[in-house]
C-alpha cells in the first residue's frame, strides 16, 4: 500500500525479518546512511542506540541544493514503542545553541506477520512545516521512489542483521564523505 495525502507520504512493504530485528536496525543510527533512499544521509554524528523518547541523535548530511552542501541534522525521538513504532523529527542547532525543528517527521510502524516477517509502514509527514520553511523547501523534497528504496534498503539490512553496525563494515564504507567532525 502506497499513498500520498496532501502533506503525508506513506509507503509500506513486507520484510522477511522479525519486527524486533527490523526495530533494532532502525534504532541504530549507524545504519541510517545505508537505509536512506535519497543518498543524503552520510554518517552518524552519534552512534548511541536510540533508547528513549526525547533522545537526540545526529546525522551528517549532504544535499547539492543546500547552501553549504554538507550539513548536520539533529533528530529528536518522538515515538519509541519497541518493537512496534519509532519516529523522529529532524532539527538543527540554532546560533544560540537551542534546537529548532522544521516541522516534518519520519515514522516507522512495524506489524509482525508471523515469527519471521513483518509489515513496515514508513510515513513522512510534513503537515506541520511552517510557511517560512515552505518558502525555500518544496515538500516533499523527494519522490515516492526514494521512500520505497529506503524500505528496500531496510529490508536488506534486517534480513542479514546480526547486531550493532560497525563503522568499518561494507555498508558504511561506500557512504559519501561528509564534513561532520569538529569545525565542519
Amino acid at each position: 500500500m502506497d499513498t500520498t495525502a496532501d502533506e503525508i507520504l506513506v509507503v509500506a512493504r513486507r520484510m522477511e525479518a522479525p519486527a524486533e530485528r527490523v526495530f533494532d536496525v532502525l534504532a541504530d543510527p549507524a545504519t541510517h546512511a545505508a537505509i536512506d533512499g535519497t543518498g543524503w544521509v552520510c554518517e552518524p554524528l552519534t552512534t548511541e542506540p536510540i533508547r528513549e523518547v526525547g533522545q537526540h541523535f545526529g546525522m551528517g548530511m549532504y544535499h547539492p541544493n543546500h547552501p553549504d552542501g554538507h550539513y548536520r541534522i539533529h533528530n529528536r525521538v518522538e515515538v519509541l514503542e519497541r518493537p512496534r513504532a519509532i519516529a523522529w523529527k529532524p532539527g538543527y542547532e540554532q546560533p544560540d545553541g537551542a534546537m529548532g525543528y522544521g516541522g516534518w517527521t519520519w515514522r516507522y510502524d512495524l506489524e509482525p506477520e508471523g515469527d519471521e516477517a513483518c509489515r513496515v509502514t514508513l510515513t513522512y509527514d510534513w503537515s506541520r512545516v511552517p510557511a517560512p520553511v515552505r518558502e525555500y523547501i518544496s515538500f516533499p523534497p523527494f519522490g515516492t521512489d526514494h521512500v520505497e528504496r529506503s524500505l528496500d534498503n531496510l529490508a536488506g539490512l534486517a534480513a542479514s542483521w546480526s547486531g550493532r553496525a560497525d563503522h568499518d563494515d561494507p555498508v558504511h564504507r561506500d557512504a559519501p564523505p561528509g564534513r561532520v567532525g569538529p569545525g565542519a
